[in-house]
């Protein structure tokens, strides 16, 4: 059986990888992933992209025209349209619309971005091809309200105020998506000095918004060696209050911080020794909640293959159909083609994350996949194999 299964999951299948992408943006990738395979460039880029646009130079169509068009969907809801209607009809990949802009800490900001989220849920409501929206909690509130809730502080005065605007703005947006007929929210996973009020929060929204279907989810990163006991927990949190558990799985984004703050301050580094010990934290966090499908729903983040063909194979033993609704898998748009679009062939529930926003403020979000793609080598070289190979393919004009 699981060998059938492998045989009809197969990622190096390059026509199907690609078949949302013509030939002009397979060359376009091919050469950013080839400057994004040096370390220096990608570092040059940053400090001058930096230095111009604080001095007003014009270079936003540059960025547009290169990693922006890579990595985000477009500038505004309308703009990702096109991307989101392409990659379904060609491969049956739904979109998680992402509004990628950060950096902001004040509360025009932050009423702005719920009035985005809104707006994003109002849309998505009638798109089939849109099932998840996500946001950061930082883009909510402050993340020195996050920390002091998370270190048992007693908020009072203006603090306390901020800390209930904050969780109305969640929660409104966590309500409008429970009134839709499908759509769910994914919350992503902050620091872990802050994180401990987030779970907290997503777990009150859970017991409000839960109790028919998983409206709301919650992120977990596995690089955390503390997070398979969070999963056991909030397993008997759902069952006890009889109410379904969102888990978006991952392997996390802060580990440099993470480790570079234990050691400044002195504390055991929450985070796994080694990439093979996050590795088998993650498949083990994945094996967890398929078990316990009774409470859980599923999203497995992830752009290791090997991880999402175990997965699989999980799946396949168990007799779990590929299309179960409560499974999904995910990838970022603008990487792992190879995995997304496969996986949808083969009847998985496939769907990309697609960041939009302004250029200029989400240029921090495209840094860190440029550095995220210099400092993984292999995530690089994996993106150029398969983008030479589908390169390669369409000349020799194979079928």
């Amino acid at each position: 059986m699981i060998n059938s299964m492998l045989n009809a999951l197969n990622f190096e299948n390059t026509k199907i990888a690609f078949s949302a992408k013509s030939n002009k943006e397979l060359r376009k990738a091919e050469l950013l992933f080839t400057l994004l395979s040096k370390a220096w460039i990608t570092n040059l880029a940053k400090t001058i992209t930096n230095l111009l646009l604080s001095a007003g130079f014009p270079i936003v169509p540059l960025l547009k025209y290169t990693v922006f068009e890579q990595f985000c969907g477009g500038e505004t809801i309308k703009d990702c349209e096109s991307t989101i209607e392409e990659m379904y009809k060609k491969g049956q990949v739904h979109s998680i619309l992402d509004y990628s802009v950060e950096g902001k800490q004040s509360e025009e900001f932050y009423d702005q971005a719920l009035k985005t989220m809104l707006n994003i849920c109002e849309y998505a409501s009638s798109v089939r091809e849109v099932p998840f929206l996500v946001f950061k909690p930082t883009g909510m509130g402050r993340m020195e309200i996050y920390e002091k809730i998370s270190n048992n502080f007693l908020l009072e005065g203006p603090d306390k105020l901020e800390w209930e605007r904050i969780k109305n703005r969640i929660n409104s947006i966590c309500l409008s998506i429970a009134k839709t007929d499908s759509l769910k929210i994914m919350i992503d996973a902050e620091e872990s000095w802050m994180q401990k009020a987030i779970d907290e929060l997503i777990q009150e929204m859970m017991l409000k918004y839960n109790k028919n279907r998983a409206v709301v989810f919650n992120t977990v990163q596995m690089y955390r060696h503390d997070r398979l006991s969070y999963l056991k927990d909030i397993y008997s949190f759902g069952k006890t209050n009889r109410i379904r558990v969102g888990i978006k799985i991952v392997r996390g984004a802060y580990m440099e911080k993470e480790r570079e703050r234990a050691a400044q301050i002195g504390y055991v580094s929450p985070i796994c020794r080694d990439k093979n010990s996050t590795d088998i934290n993650f498949n083990e966090g994945l094996s967890f909640c398929l078990n316990r499908l009774e409470v859980f729903d599923i999203f497995a983040g992830s752009h290791n293959e090997e991880s999402c063909k175990l997965f699989s194979e999980d799946l396949e033993v168990k007799g779990i159909n590929k299309g179960d609704n409560r499974i999904w898998f995910g990838q970022l748009y603008g990487m792992s083609d190879h995995i997304s679009f496969n996986l949808a062939r083969s009847g998985y529930n496939s769907a990309k994350y697609v960041p939009f926003g302004p250029i200029k403020e989400v240029i921090p979000y495209l840094f860190r996949r440029a550095e995220e793609n210099t400092s993984v080598e292999s995530q690089t070289s994996r993106e150029l194999f398969y983008i030479r190979k589908e390169i390669q393919r369409r000349k020799n004009g194979r079928t």
